[in-house]
């Protein structure tokens, strides 16, 4: 195979171009990603936390009532509350 033409003066080379804008880029500051809570969701965190200690004893009765097998879903209830959310 032959190729002619290996050096034009006006080739062009499009890889370089990119090359360029490369080093161009990687002279600005990254930006960090930020998060803020608002002050109902500070509101609802503490209230949780005071509620622990009996929501950790309803998730271990829960847990060792799944564990053990006895753990019983009553489908008209769960069906009257996904209802709302289907209409």
């Amino acid at each position: 195979m032959k190729i002619n033409e290996t050096r034009r003066v006006g080739a062009i080379n499009p890889y370089q171009a990119n090359n360029g804008q490369r080093t161009e880029s990687s002279g600005r500051k990254r930006q960090t990603d930020n998060v803020q809570f608002s002050s109902e969701a500070m509101e609802m965190l503490a209230q949780t936390r005071l509620n622990g200690p009996e929501r950790t004893q309803k998730l271990e009765e829960l847990k060792q009532s799944v564990a053990t097998g006895s753990y019983h879903v009553d489908a008209g209830k769960l069906a009257e509350k996904l209802l709302p959310f289907f209409k």
